[in-house]
């Protein structure tokens, strides 16, 4: 069903499908022009032409391969994704997913690619698909590849890619197998979790219950909540008083555990001990 879904929106995501009606061109040269200057395409044709064959090694699953297509670009010298100054850009992320898993995983990914500022333009949900949209201000046009590279360790693929314009790029992305890239707590196993300014998530899929202890530097009020494998939030724990130790249950279907404190996270000045026990 997954698959089906996911043709589906390729065939409407692809680039200039009315053109292909009035056109000898093939599908695989309206991409890659989609991607150059029609100056860069029309002063490299030949040379265009040469490392696109065979046309067949840049299909896959009955579909071009757009990462494939750019990297051989980028390796050729055909694609420039840098500006002469910062400039505004646009990005749509598409997926057949959650939403709120989806808007998770970007965020994410756009963290460890550097861009922390941007923002939501729009966001829009049907029957087939989400798409969320943002700007950002950018020297450069998010690099495919890299974003590719990110997108890999948390099970997610680039389906395709559409370069709407010199600011603004598509993304159709397969979510189907998508998991948060933190570490799985798992039975006997010690974990230590160090200072940090921002929330903590872990993997506790593999667990029944979890110790934790807190630092003698640490005033810390938990503040925990329990997510199953799309982010649907299943249980929070809120404690008013401060706690040196905490014994925990995780919750049946809990994917993920994110930790805080229940005012500041400026309260955990120092280590939080797992102690996790119990497989499942």
């Amino acid at each position: 069903m997954v698959k089906k879904i996911l043709f589906i929106l390729l065939v409407v995501f692809s680039l200039h499908a009315e053109e292909l009606l009035d056109t000898n061109e093939d599908i695989l040269t309206l991409k890659i022009q989609s991607f150059v200057s029609a100056d860069t395409y029309e002063e490299n044709r030949e040379f265009i032409n040469t490392i696109f064959d065979p046309k067949t090694a840049f299909y896959k699953d009955d579909h071009i391969d757009s990462v494939k297509v750019i990297k051989t670009l980028q390796e050729n010298g055909l694609l420039d994704l840098f500006f002469k100054s910062p400039q505004e850009i646009r990005l749509n992320f598409r997926t057949n997913g959650s939403p709120i898993f989806f808007v998770k995983i970007m965020s994410d990914t756009l963290s460890t690619l550097g861009y922390y500022k941007y923002v939501t333009i729009a966001s829009t949900r049907d029957a087939s698909e989400f798409v969320w949209s943002i700007n950002l201000t950018s020297e450069y046009a998010t690099d495919p590849l890299i974003l590719q590279e990110e997108l890999k360790k948390k099970s997610c693929e680039i389906v395709d890619i559409q370069r709407n314009d010199e600011k603004e790029w598509s993304y159709l992305i397969d979510i189907s197998n998508a998991k948060l890239n933190v570490t799985q707590l798992q039975d006997g196993k010690k974990f230590v979790l160090n200072r940090s300014l921002y929330e903590h998530w872990l993997d506790v899929s593999q667990i029944k219950r979890v110790t934790i202890r807190s630092s003698k530097r640490n005033h810390w009020y938990p503040y925990i909540s329990y997510y199953d494998s799309s982010l649907h939030l299943l249980k929070v724990i809120k404690k008013e008083n401060i706690h040196k130790v905490i014994e925990l249950e995780i919750p049946k279907n809990s994917a993920y555990m994110k930790i805080s404190d229940l005012y500041t996270l400026k309260n955990i000045k120092d280590k939080l001990i797992f102690h996790p026990e119990g497989s499942r």
